[in-house]
């Protein structure tokens, strides 16, 4: 009896720290060919943003803070826009003055089937001291140079 109760541990053990273990694959495909008469891709183009951040969509409104990052275009393909996102936002008057949250996400044109795409809240400072959280980004409007007004609707959990 004492035997089966050592190899019953020893099976229970043995199953509690069975490793995991996955395995992934990155292929990276230089971007254009010095052979061709099409205009570069801005596959690896970076750009900055420097946005004022108010409570309504119109510019007349309330200017309540702004809203500066950085964004990466990702993809090779013209017709889908990729791009890694990421993005500050400080407030500069009211309660939350002084304070801010970060952004940090792949934003993607391909996620056509939805209009409200989701990016990770990463961090913050003053009031948003070790944020987290998530914000749902809606365009609301925008124009063919690029352009666009944003909705961001941010739910976020700080200390």
């Amino acid at each position: 009896m004492e035997n089966q109760m050592i190899f019953a541990w020893a099976i229970i053990f043995c199953l509690a720290v069975a490793p995991v273990h996955g395995q992934y694959y990155s292929r990276t495909v230089k971007a254009g060919s010095p052979n061709t008469t099409q205009d570069p891709p801005t596959y690896g183009t970076l750009y900055a943003m420097d946005d004022p951040l108010t409570m309504e969509s119109e510019l007349t409104s309330t200017l309540i803070g702004n809203s500066q990052g950085l964004y990466l275009d990702l993809s090779r393909e013209r017709t889908q826009f990729t791009a890694i996102f990421y993005a500050d936002f400080a407030f500069t008057t009211g309660r939350f003055n002084g304070s801010s949250f970060s952004l940090f996400s792949r934003f993607s044109a391909a996620d056509a089937s939805s209009t409200i795409r989701e990016m990770a809240i990463v961090g913050g400072r003053g009031a948003f001291r070790m944020a987290t959280g998530f914000a749902l980004l809606r365009v609301t409007w925008s124009n063919t140079i690029g352009d666009a007004i944003v909705e961001f609707n941010v739910t976020l959990y700080h200390y």
